[in-house]
């Protein structure tokens, strides 16, 4: 059996998406997995980049994308109220919900829904306490051992070349994106691609330097 870590942030739809999907993606297969919470900002803020709800044009076709991507796969989304929210209190109650920052299935469900599948502001008050009543964190989601939890998981994934959320890791692969699920079963069911050499190769192609 292989053990998959999937690293999301409640804030991506294509977190969630993937997150839907990925039974589907993997049917017949033997695996388990651990839902393990990072804050997305972090990761832009360390590699310099921008969110895509950042770019307008981007933000426009993401919004748009993930839409259709929602119906092609028969999974159903909304868009919340407020796009981008700051995702920070969710994370928190996922941690607190979690063992050593690590969530279950059901637990990651009810916060990829709260935000995907009600139309309505994700971080409102009253509706984060609704939710945090429902799942009965064992942690105080406001107290420094969650935080720092939630910050080690995020440093975790930096650590180990993590760039965006969702990140599918096994073994010292990393599978980013609602669409590497086909990938990511491919080497599960140990496609001779994976034995090659092309993994590594691609990690060695030269770039054009920046101009000075």
């Amino acid at each position: 059996m292989k053990h998959l870590i999937f690293y999301y942030d409640v804030i991506s739809p294509y977190a969630y998406l993937a997150f839907e999907r990925l039974p589907v993606a993997l049917q017949g297969l033997s695996y388990s997995v651990e839902y393990r919470p990072i804050l997305f900002a972090g990761l832009l803020k360390h590699h310099g980049q921008l969110g895509p709800a950042e770019i307008a044009p981007k933000r426009n076709w993401t919004y748009r994308q993930v839409l259709w991507l929602g119906q092609a796969h028969g999974i159903a989304i909304q868009l919340p109220a407020a796009h981008p929210f700051n995702p920070l209190a969710l994370l928190r109650l996922a941690v607190a919900c979690g063992r050593q920052g690590s969530n279950n299935r059901h637990t990651t469900e009810a916060l990829f829904r709260h935000v995907w599948c009600s139309g309505q502001d994700a971080a409102d008050a009253s509706r984060l306490a609704a939710l945090t009543l429902q799942l009965q964190p064992a942690q105080d989601p406001a107290g420094d051992a969650v935080k720092a939890q939630l910050k080690a998981n995020t440093d975790e994934a930096l650590a180990q070349g993590v760039f965006g959320v969702p990140t599918l890791a096994v073994h010292d692969r990393h599978f980013w994106g609602l669409d590497a699920l086909p990938m990511l079963r491919a080497y599960l069911e140990g496609a001779d691609w994976f034995a090659q050499s092309h993994w590594q190769q691609a990690a060695q192609l030269r770039g054009m330097q920046r101009p000075r």
